[in-house]
């Protein structure tokens, strides 16, 4: 072999740079004799590791549809190839084995017509050119043929086209199996898709249409695979963004949306204007989107709806509660002194509010200035200071916007339910990327933990299985070397990791961002290579995730992991007159207790449940606190068990939102017990709404994984 070797070194400004070898290696040279395109250099090899550079891949093989055919597989060879792919052809899509890898071209490409849909329809992955349609018609094929559920896991960095990738995979799956029925379920499916992005989706630095929460959809399929509904799962919505943005960015689209339609005879009443009159809109000085006529996108939405059955009436109600927070976001309050405060006399802005959510103004201008404590004995009314009503006022509107959010995921999933049984599903999951800004806080902290249980959940499916496939079928193989991030998961939920010691320091009458900073220092500094402390600061820390470093700062990461509501605030809105208002609530009751704290919120990702600190008589007041970093209390666990059960096809129906709807209102004055469903004292009937079986009761298996071993047969 008379060619020259190349090889790859790194480079600071073109991250790896070609080289050609002038000298051949031997054992035990410190210096390599290389010719780079400006000229001869030496490189010199690491003193301890002695490492070589990676060797590059022969030319024929540049450009490869798929990274696995490569005969050097390492970051310098696939960012080149997948460079040259891209920049020489245009092509964004390359495979690696199973994996589809996509990359941004921030542009339309027009690859996705319905032609290119019919094109990809009945063919072999591997025969065609790597395409998300050749995956979504893999997920097609191996249901049908497999009589196996399939899933799309979509996962990368913010901004790398997750949200556009799934839309492009629901849309072969409507186009190609067509709908059992003349309701156009495929296009209801699709129509999910404007409304989730007006009110879930955001402009960041990153990226103009973020999605600010995770969304889980199953297609439903028939007998003879035709689209019959779908159902939506939605994770951990970013509250904060309702209040605050950083420079640059934005918050929701539908509020934008709302303000550009403010001259529409019909939102006359909700007494709109300008996106940059409202705190709630401007702060990130960026109201505008190059290109996005926030006008012409309401539109969108409204059609979406209507086509999802939800009725103009109810649009209008929705609208009123989103201009309602927008109204309450400009409510300003006078410090007294250093621990009371006061709203200035008929205040604008909270008589704007006051009247679209239909409740008293003096009511809710004092609740928004006082809070009730609750003692063993008594029961006594105290001011608070002008930062703590910003903060009520902050949390009042991030809440009735999670709840909207909520009510509207409930009533889209109620318009894809399907009328028929199901027979398989395709689920198609899209979840925020990993991401790292200026400042980090307390949401990119949980995007970026669901980040790494995605990405252990690739190394499971792509190393760790697939080798373990190769062994057991003895296949002559080396065993690749990938990076296992259970170390960093274990950082984060494990006994005395950062969530166990934040919800530890959530429950210290004393409790601080500043103390909690400092328990994790102790805990976890030069004890753990993945934890680090900044070196200019007291307040922040550093984890290495498997993608990147990133520095988070502690401030606020208490008050948004225990969600403090003040109770009598939503007292005065569930007295409204306005119908909507209470209906967005009606789950609430069994979050409150006059005693105790009792936390609700995220479920989290697979963690065990911490135990919470025992209330003592007299020490809590009547608050929402909702703990986002743990869920316990056999009534969570009961709603949750529901949630996660899936029905075993031949003779069970999906277990019913409604349902589950009714369990909770059933278990809202119970007391909680240690053991699941086993308090003989507080027993209620309960028709599940499954169909009638003719299997015998002992045939059936419970699955292990519910946990529910200890429940004996009556």
């Amino acid at each position: 072999n008379n060619l020259p070797q190349t090889v790859w070194i790194p480079d600071a400004e073109e991250v790896w740079k070609s080289a050609e070898l002038l000298k051949d290696y031997k054992p035990g040279d410190e210096v390599l004799q290389l010719r780079l395109e400006e000229g001869k250099v030496e490189y010199c090899l690491d003193a301890k590791t002695k490492e070589l550079p990676p060797l590059r891949n022969p030319d024929i093989l540049v450009g490869e549809n798929d990274l696995t055919a490569l005969s050097y597989l390492h970051e310098p060879a696939v960012l080149h190839n997948l460079k040259v792919r891209f920049i020489d052809s245009k092509l964004i899509y390359t495979y690696c084995g199973i994996v589809l890898v996509a990359i941004n071209p921030y542009e339309q490409l027009p690859i996705y017509g319905e032609d290119i849909i019919n094109a990809y329809s009945g063919q072999n992955m591997g025969d065609m050119d790597p395409h998300i349609f050749a995956v979504a018609e893999e997920a097609y094929k191996q249901m049908a043929r497999d009589e196996r559920n399939q899933s799309i896991i979509v996962s990368g960095e913010s901004g790398a086209g997750k949200t556009v990738s799934a839309k492009y995979a629901m849309r072969y799956f409507a186009t190609v199996s067509g709908s059992a029925s003349e309701a156009n379920v495929e296009e209801k499916v699709l129509a999910s898709n404007p409304i989730m992005e007006s009110i879930g989706n955001a402009k960041t630095t990153r990226n103009d249409n973020s999605s600010r929460f995770g969304k889980y959809i199953e297609i439903g399929f028939d007998k003879r695979y035709r689209i019959i509904g779908a159902n939506m799962r939605t994770y951990l919505l970013e509250k904060s963004r309702v209040v605050f943005q950083a420079e640059e960015e934005r918050n929701y689209h539908i509020f934008y949306q709302l303000c550009a339609s403010a001259a529409l005879p019909e939102f006359k009443t909700l007494r709109l204007g300008n996106a940059n009159y409202f705190y709630y809109t401007k702060q990130g000085g960026s109201a505008v989107i190059d290109g996005v006529d926030d006008a012409k996108e309401m539109v969108n939405t409204r059609q979406a709806c209507t086509l999802l059955g939800i009725s103009d009436s109810y649009q209008m109600g929705i609208f009123r509660i989103l201009a309602g927070i927008l109204h309450l976001g400009n409510v300003e309050f006078a410090s007294r002194d250093s621990d009371s405060c006061v709203i200035p006399p008929k205040h604008e802005p909270l008589n704007i509010f006051c009247d679209l959510m239909g409740v008293e103004y003096e009511e809710m201008a004092h609740w928004l200035c006082h809070r009730k404590l609750a003692t063993a004995t008594e029961t006594y009314i105290k001011p608070i200071s002008k930062l703590h009503a910003i903060n009520a006022r902050d949390a009042l509107a991030k809440h009735i916007y999670a709840n909207l959010f909520n009510w509207i995921v409930d009533h889209v999933n109620k318009a894809l339910h399907a009328t028929v049984k199901q027979h398989s599903f395709i689920g198609v999951l899209d979840i925020y990327g990993f991401e790292t800004f200026e400042i980090n806080s307390f949401e990119q902290f949980c995007i970026n933990y669901a980040n790494e249980k995605l990405q252990q959940q690739f190394n499971m499916h792509v190393f760790k299985l697939e080798q373990e496939e190769y062994m057991k079928e003895q296949i002559p193989w080396t065993l690749i070397d990938f990076y296992d991030n259970q170390p960093c998961i274990n950082l984060i939920e494990a006994k005395m990791g950062i969530l166990d010691l934040l919800d530890e320091e959530c429950k210290m009458p004393k409790g601080s961002d500043d103390t909690w900073a400092q328990k994790l220092y102790n805990t976890h500094l030069n004890k753990c290579a993945l934890f680090e402390k900044p070196r200019m600061s007291n307040k922040a820390f550093i984890i290495k995730h498997f993608a990147d470093k990133v520095e988070y700062q502690c401030e606020g990461f208490l008050e948004k992991n225990k969600d403090t509501v003040y109770e009598e605030q939503f007292k005065v809105l569930k007295s409204s007159k306005f119908k909507l208002l209470p209906e967005l609530f009606q789950d609430e009751e069994k979050a409150i207790s006059p005693t105790s704290a009792t936390p609700s919120g995220r479920v989290p990702l697979s963690r065990t449940p911490v135990k919470p600190a025992k209330a003592r008589p007299g020490q809590a007041s009547k608050e929402h606190k909702k703990t986002v970093g743990h869920q316990n209390g056999c009534s969570s666990q009961i709603v949750k068990v529901l949630n996660l059960y899936t029905p075993v096809n031949e003779f069970e129906e999906r277990v019913l939102v409604s349902f589950i709807r009714t369990i909770q209102m059933r278990l809202r004055d119970r007391k909680d017990s240690p053991q699941l469903l086993m308090d003989a004292k507080h027993i209620f009937p309960v028709t599940f709404p499954f169909n009638p079986s003719s299997l015998a009761l002992e045939t059936i298996q419970i699955p292990a994984s519910l946990g529910l071993g200890f429940i004996s047969r009556v």
